[in-house]
Parts: structure tokens; C-alpha cells; sequence
């Protein structure tokens, strides 16, 4: 079993790089390039084998209740994660830009009913399980245009459509904060992200574990 030291430090890593992706997406004034800019972490997270929390949440289904500290460790590692990159971005030039438009984001995504927020995680969720899981199968097969297709498409999706990324989110609420009101609001925001994305993800994994069962025949 993985140790707790090394689950953390992947989901830092991959907090790092989500929050490198976010801040590309911020940064280009153009969504499509920013959205195919933006898919270069998570393509990096599955090459290397680091831990996001949306590329795990999905597969609690198939695998024990202590799989859940896994998934938790993930969840924390992330935000820390996106935190250091957030900070960091907003002591550099780039920063002023990048703060501005998540602020603009935040506020949209905040305002939000808490059906929409349910609803826009629950299909980021889905699809990012697509993309990870997709990326794992290729990786494993050595298919490696399959691979990066896999994993930018869902992306892509998500990203157009305005689905809510907890991970993501969670960069973009680091760069825009800017009051303490706005912090106290962001956390339940990132909540019901959370549990949205963990619903979709674990959207597949459940109907293939209901309904995907071998037939059994007696011989």
C-alpha cells in the first residue's frame, strides 16, 4: 500500500499543475486555446501517475472503504497544491491579469444557485472520469494517440460548457480572493463542487458495477 507521504505529495504536485493549467486558461484571451492549453495537467498528472482528487473520487465503488483515506489525502494535497501556485502567481506580474479574470469567474460560479453548481460538478465529474480512466486503459495498452485524445477531449468539454472543476475552482478561488466575506462564501461553494464531482465520477463505475454483471450459465 502507497504510503500517506507519497499520496500527498502526488496530490500536491497535481495541484500544482491543475493550477498551472488554470492559470494558462486565465491568462489567454482566446477559451479554445486555453481550454486545449489547459489539459496539459492533467495529461502530465496521468503520464506521471500523480493523484487528483476528480481522478480517483470515481473509482470508490470498486475498492474498499480505506481507499476513502486515499481519496481525502488527495483532496488535501490538491488545495494545498493549487494554494502554493495561486500565492506565487499573485506575487508576479501575471498575477494582476490572472487575478482579475478569476475574480470575474468567482463571482459568476458563486452566484450560482446550488442546483447549477450540483449539476455543472456532477458532469465535470463524469467527464473527467471518462478522461482518466481512458488515460489509464491507453497508458497501460502503450496507445498513446488514443492517450492524449482521450484526455483532452473530455477537457475540452468540460471547459466550453462551464462545468465546475473542484480542483480548478479551488485555484481560481485562491487567485480571486480578495475579502474575508468572499472566503467564508468560497468554502461552501467548493463543497457542493466537491460532492458534485464525486457524483458523476462515480456515475459510470456504479451502473457497471449494478447492472455490468456476467451472466451466469450453468454448463
Amino acid at each position: 500500500m502507497e504510503s500517506c507521504k507519497s499520496i500527498l505529495a502526488k496530490a500536491v504536485l497535481s495541484g500544482i499543475l491543475i493550477g498551472l493549467g488554470g492559470t494558462v486558461y486565465l491568462a489567454v484571451e482566446n477559451k479554445y486555446l486555453g481550454g486545449f492549453l489547459f489539459s496539459l495537467g492533467l495529461f502530465t498528472i496521468l503520464r506521471y501517475g500523480f493523484a487528483l482528487y476528480t481522478g480517483k473520487v470515481g473509482y470508490i465503488p470498486e475498492r474498499k472503504p480505506s481507499y476513502l483515506r486515499e481519496v481525502g489525502l488527495t483532496l488535501t494535497g490538491n488545495i494545498l497544491g493549487t494554494g502554493i501556485t495561486a500565492i506565487l502567481i499573485r506575487l508576479s506580474r501575471t498575477g494582476i491579469l490572472v487575478h482579475e479574470n478569476a475574480l470575474n469567474a468567482m463571482h459568476t460560479k458563486m452566484n450560482d444557485s446550488f442546483a447549477s453548481r450540483l449539476i455543472l460538478g456532477f458532469f465535470c465529474g463524469l467527464l473527467m472520469f471518462i478522461a482518466v480512466d481512458n488515460g489509464n486503459r491507453c497508458k497501460a495498452e502503450n496507445r498513446d494517440i488514443s492517450f492524449i485524445f482521450g484526455t483532452v477531449l473530455p477537457i475540452m468539454v468540460f471547459i466550453f460548457c462551464g462545468f465546475n472543476h473542484s480542483v480548478a475552482d479551488c485555484f481560481y478561488f485562491f487567485v480571486a480572493i480578495d475579502s474575508p466575506e468572499m472566503l467564508l462564501s468560497g468554502i461552501g461553494y467548493l463543497l457542493t463542487i466537491v460532492i458534485g464531482n464525486a457524483l458523476g465520477g462515480m456515475l459510470i463505475p456504479l451502473c457497471m458495477k449494478l447492472f455490468d454483471k456476467p451472466d451466469k450459465k450453468t454448463a
